[in-house]
């Protein structure tokens, strides 16, 4: 987070940049180079810079992971509390709608609508927003079903409460927490959902400042040159590393986030 938030000050962008996520490119050549006092991390083929893609990479992560969980979660709230509150044909339309979402394996539908769509950072995080919304619908559902038999909410019926305040003020606020830790653990997942679909070219442009396109950048190079495994290991290890520390930092944060809020934990 901050390095996500000090991105200007600790890899400050050119003076004629139009666009900071951009990263500075000093050459051509295929061949990436090694970490020295002008590049602390190395470049990569392409000449570029590789510190410079971390650090706004970092702003990438945080941008996608927050926007698709923000949106995925809203979605499934909507739809899991309205398919659990009203039940029925509502219930069952919802659901069965959800199962067939849940019946693809998320990456293989994401990398389909962002086909369809186009390759870009912004068509990764709807396709990746529209493969994660229906595990919260569903775990949505599953606790709406059980506060709405509450006594609360029969008090509150019973004093007229109209469906849109019970549901919004007396059932969600009660049955989002699940959802809460959830959203929490799968920040990380998402990265790597993002990160794999531009290691594959279908997300952000060569030289956009993201760790799945800066990974994609040392494919030539995972096994090493000719005679030397690591002679660029930089321009893999580097990126993997922070993919790995920013999935670590979320699943620890969502641990301590499931045990600040499960009751038996009391």
């Amino acid at each position: 987070m901050t390095v996500a938030v000090l991105a200007p000050a600790i890899a400050r962008p050119e003076a004629n940049a139009r666009d900071p996520y951009i990263i500075p490119q000093t050459g051509y050549s295929p061949d990436p180079v090694r970490p020295s006092k002008e590049h602390p991390f190395g470049t990569t083929e392409q000449q570029y810079d590789l510190f410079y893609g971390m650090v706004w990479g970092t702003r990438t992560a945080f941008k996608v992971a927050l926007m698709v969980v923000a949106s995925a979660v809203t979605v499934g709230i909507l739809l899991g509390g309205a398919a659990g509150f009203y039940g029925g044909w509502v219930d069952e339309v919802l659901m069965r709608f959800t199962d067939v979402i849940l019946a693809f394996p998320d990456l293989v539908l994401a990398v389909v609508i962002v086909a369809v769509t186009g390759p870009s950072l912004e068509h990764v995080m709807y396709s990746v927003m529209a493969v994660s919304w229906p595990s919260y619908a569903r775990l949505m559902r599953g606790d709406v079903l059980s506060v709405k038999e509450r006594d609360f909410v029969a008090a509150a019926r019973a004093l007229g409460a109209s469906d849109a305040r019970i549901l919004l003020r007396h059932i969600v606020p009660n049955a989002i927490y699940p959802v809460l830790v959830v959203a929490s653990l799968s920040m990380g997942r998402i990265v790597i959902t993002a990160a794999a679909l531009s290691f594959l070219g279908l997300g952000s442009p060569v030289g956009y400042a993201d760790w799945g396109q800066l990974i994609s950048l040392s494919r030539n190079w995972i096994l090493g040159s000719s005679g030397n495994p690591f002679a660029y290991w930089h321009t893999v290890a580097i990126p993997g590393a922070a993919i790995f520390l920013f999935v670590l930092g979320w699943n620890l944060l969502g641990d301590a986030v499931r045990d600040i809020l499960d009751p038996r934990q009391k």
